[in-house]
């Protein structure tokens, strides 16, 4: 149905918790979707939040950049969703947000691309809620909240939040009336923590107010923080029922503005639309085999160069052509994507993630074979047998007795060559040690 872009502020208003109330609570008919996007530069708090980190962080945002670059942004977008449905139909999905803010510059050729597929989900059936947070909806991301079709900012009613949000709201009014789709957009999501009523803020910011949600902390953290949100307690709390409320006002503010924004025919006098509609002509589907033209209306065998007549006149200002179709507004769209739905990454049942191997024993190494052989496979904490084990093993083993140690040959001139000698020197060149001590010392 439409695109809607909910903004926060300084002061955590809750943006976030707010848009989650209107993913489980948006009314959905038989055959449509609800798809919430966390597109908050500042980065995402649904998985650690409402999914208490059951899903990894492997799908979301981050995943588009590089797809965009690659032209694979139509189809890389249905790989990265989560089904929050309570019931796991598919039917109110995610897409998660950046897990670390300075993801948010890769994406700054992204935002507008996707801000034209998410207008191109609307005809296959998807509603589409955009998380904008506090700073989506400036910079390069703010492409998301000038094209949606209502653009909800989340305040707390203190005088706190109420004096933090009143430049935003002028700076908001102000970019989308000269780049957007109209100030007519902006509305008002009221969080009742402070004493001011949602009338008297809505007056004094001259904002039509879209929802008053209570200030239920321990609702509320079932969706910051996570917890059972099929719970009936859950379902049937106050601020659900608000936001119920919240979600109806939103779709009726967008079926007004398409209302107005549709094109409308032009005032024609009384006397004028009576002859029009005494002379329209007839739609070829309900046209007789012969039919007999009126006299002023041009056959269309025979064109002629004068000015049209009042009834093709009418017919062309009235209904858009001289074959009588019918109004119809279509939001812009400069690129509509033809996508085909694929599969959507479950909540629960996600594969584990493998666990580390064990660390090699440091205290075990292994024989290096020499240089130019390879070293036999054999399994850790066996033995290799003795036909496999590596050349250079078996030789070692084998050459052991085969050459006994040899004593070294003594000449006659070193046949005392232990002789005391002045200044420790030896006779005739002899041995400065005797070879059998050496030997005895290895």
């Amino acid at each position: 149905m439409a695109v809607i872009a909910v903004v926060g502020g300084p002061g955590a208003p809750g943006a976030t918790t707010t848009a989650l109330a209107l993913l489980l609570a948006w009314p959905l008919s038989p055959g449509r979707r609800v798809l919430l996007v966390e597109a908050d530069p500042d980065g995402g708090a649904v998985l650690a939040g409402a999914l208490e980190g059951r899903v990894d962080a492997v799908y979301g945002l981050r995943n588009l950049a590089v797809a965009d670059r690659r032209g694979l942004l139509a189809q890389t977008i249905w790989e990265q969703l989560i089904d929050l449905s309570p019931e796991g139909t598919a039917e109110r999905l995610l897409l998660p947000g950046l897990t670390d803010p300075t993801q948010a510059p890769g994406l700054a050729y992204t935002w507008e691309p996707l801000a034209d597929l998410l207008h191109g989900l609307e005809p296959q059936g998807y509603d589409v809620i955009v998380d904008l947070g506090r700073s989506g909806a400036t910079g390069v991301s703010a492409v998301l909240a000038r094209r949606a079709d209502v653009v909800a900012v989340t305040v707390r009613t203190t005088l706190r939040g109420l004096s933090s949000v009143r430049p935003r709201l002028s700076a908001l009014a102000e970019d989308l009336a000269t780049a957007g789709t109209g100030v007519d957009a902006l509305g008002l999501l009221l969080v009742a923590e402070g004493p001011y009523s949602g009338a008297e803020v809505s007056r004094e910011f001259g904002v039509p107010l879209l929802g008053l949600l209570p200030h239920a902390t321990r609702t509320a953290r079932v969706l910051s923080d996570g917890g059972d949100i099929t719970d009936r307690r859950f379902i049937r709390s106050e601020l659900m029922r608000t936001a119920r409320s919240a979600a109806d006002e939103v779709q009726l503010l967008v079926r007004r503005r398409r209302q107005r924004l549709a094109p409308t025919a032009a005032p024609i006098p009384a006397q004028a639309r009576i002859t029009a509609q005494a002379q329209a002509p007839v739609p070829p589907q309900a046209q007789a085999p012969t039919p007999v033209p009126a006299p002023h209306v041009p056959s269309p065998a025979a064109p002629s160069p004068t000015a049209p007549s009042p009834t093709a006149a009418y017919a062309e200002t009235a209904w858009g052509s001289a074959e009588g179709e019918q109004p119809s507004y279509t939001p812009p769209q400069p690129v509509a994507p033809v996508i085909v739905t694929g599969p959507v990454a479950p909540l629960a049942g996600l594969a584990p993630q493998p666990a580390a191997p064990a660390p090699f024993p440091s205290h075990v190494q292994s024989p290096q074979p020499p240089y130019g052989q390879q070293a036999a496979y054999t399994p850790y904490g066996q033995q290799a047998p003795s036909d496999q084990r590596p050349p250079y093993v078996r030789q070692e083993s084998e050459d052991e007795g085969r050459y006994p140690l040899q004593q070294p040959a003594v000449t006659p001139d070193q046949a005392q060559p232990n002789d005391p000698q002045p200044n420790g020197a030896r006779p005739n060149g002899a041995q400065p040690y005797n070879p059998g001590e050496v030997l005895r010392a290895r």
